[in-house]
C-alpha cells in the first residue's frame, strides 16, 4: 500500500519553465531567455525567446502596458489558437494564452511568434513570451498539446 502512495507523489508532470540568460540579440539588444519545457522521460527541449521590450527589462513587471518581461510566478497555459490573416501580423501563426496564477495587473498574455525578433524596433513583446524561430513556435505547439502540459513558471 506505501509503493503505490510513493509513486503516485514522485509522478511529474509536463512542465514549461522561462528564465532570463545572459545573452542577447545582436542588432537589437532584446535579452535571450530561455524557455524550457521539461516532459517525463524525455530529453529537456529548449526555445529561445524575448519578453519585454530590450529598454523596457527593469519596468514594473506587475503594471499593465510596462512592456516589462512577464511576471515572476505560476502560470495556466491555455488553448493552443491558429491565427488567422485578421489577426495582427507581430503574433505569428500559433497564440497560446497563459493566465497568472497571483495577483497581477497584467492581463492578455500569451506565447506567440516575434517575428521582428533581433530585426527592427518592433523587437521584442508588449510582455509576452515571442519565440524568434517560427520552426519552434510549431514544435513548441505540438509538444504541449501532445505531451498535455498545462504550467508555466517565470523563473526570472
Amino acid at each position: 500500500m506505501v509503493l503505490p502512495l510513493l509513486l503516485a507523489a514522485t509522478t511529474l508532470q509536463p512542465l514549461l519553465t522561462l528564465e532570463r540568460t545572459l545573452r542577447r540579440l545582436p542588432r537589437t539588444g532584446d535579452p535571450i531567455w530561455d524557455l524550457r519545457l521539461d516532459i517525463p522521460g524525455e530529453p529537456e527541449r529548449h526555445f529561445e525567446a524575448v519578453s519585454g521590450r530590450a529598454d523596457r527589462q527593469l519596468a514594473n513587471r506587475d503594471q499593465m502596458g510596462s512592456e516589462a518581461p512577464l511576471p515572476v510566478g505560476r502560470y495556466r497555459l491555455g488553448a493552443i489558437e491558429r491565427l488567422g490573416l485578421g489577426d495582427p501580423r507581430e503574433l505569428g501563426p500559433i497564440w497560446i494564452g497563459i493566465e497568472p496564477q497571483f495577483p497581477t495587473g497584467r492581463r492578455v498574455l500569451g506565447i506567440h511568434l516575434d517575428p521582428s525578433a533581433g530585426l527592427n524596433w518592433n523587437s521584442g513583446t508588449a510582455g509576452c513570451i515571442g519565440l524568434i524561430r517560427t520552426r519552434d513556435m510549431q514544435t513548441l505547439a505540438e509538444l504541449l498539446r501532445r505531451s498535455g502540459t498545462t504550467t508555466l513558471v517565470v523563473a526570472q
